[in-house]
């Protein structure tokens, strides 16, 4: 099984989403903000939550709060997300034809235990 996280090194819950995956053979890490999602990318991402797509945007965010779009729109979360990838919630973990948000952690948990 091949997992990957969306990573962002500067948010205290990615930290902790890296630190209880570190035995998670195989584990690809992916910083999203050196290596920003394409649109194709974000489309599948999309397809895999277990959320609906507002979940994936930060709206607390500066950027947002700048320059607001509506997060319940798919087009225009993709558009905005490939631009300006800080936007993206994180972190975020992908496997098993799934992606989930690390907010709880135990998230992440579950779906590494297949729930």
């Amino acid at each position: 099984m091949s997992w990957v996280l969306l990573h962002n090194s500067g948010c205290s819950k990615s930290r902790e989403a890296l630190e209880s995956l570190k035995s998670v053979e195989g584990l690809q890490v992916r910083k999203y903000l050196d290596n920003p999602l394409k649109e194709a990318e974000l489309r599948e991402l999309i397809g895999k939550l277990d959320t609906p797509v507002s979940s994936l945007v930060r709206t607390k965010e500066l950027l947002f709060l700048e320059a607001p779009f509506d997060v319940n729109d798919i087009e225009a979360v993709i558009q905005n997300l490939s631009r300006n990838p800080k936007l993206m919630e994180r972190p975020i973990l992908i496997g098993n034809g799934k992606a989930t948000i690390g907010r709880p952690l135990e998230k992440i948990t579950s779906l590494l235990r297949g729930k």
